[in-house]
């Protein structure tokens, strides 16, 4: 069975660090784009950090640079993004999803590429 199964989340405080995990199954992550999205209450989902299979590069929006790191464990065939000095701003559902198409990084964050695969979320909530 395909899937991709996020874990980690929870109640942290401003400042706090939280290492979310998704697990993929039925396809071998290092062969697809992978990244990791959010999507806060009112808000539209939006890439946060993203590995591209094109070019092998990591895209980071500006709102998490330098405080989120995404990682791949191919023996474990999973993914991770360790998220680091949290910010109420970060509080939101964040999913994991794969793509099959060789892209680039940023464009596997941009929204506009095709996602084969989505986790079913995990909830990250920072308070102040």
């Amino acid at each position: 069975q395909v899937q991709l199964v996020e874990s980690g989340g929870g109640l942290v405080q401003s400042g706090g660090s939280l290492r979310l995990s998704c697990a993929a199954s039925g396809f071998t992550l290092d062969r697809y784009a992978i990244g990791w999205f959010r999507q806060g209450p009112g808000e539209e989902r939006e890439g946060v950090a993203c590995h591209g299979s094109a070019d092998g590069n990591t895209f980071y929006a500006d709102s998490v640079k330098g405080r989120f790191t995404i990682s791949i464990d191919n023996a474990k065939n999973t993914v991770y993004l360790q998220m680091n000095s949290l910010r109420p701003e970060d509080t939101a559902v964040y999913y994991c999803a794969a793509g099959r198409r060789d892209l680039p990084s940023y464009y596997f964050c941009s929204g506009y590429a095709t996602y084969d695969y989505w986790g079913q979320g995990t909830q990250v909530s920072v308070s102040s």
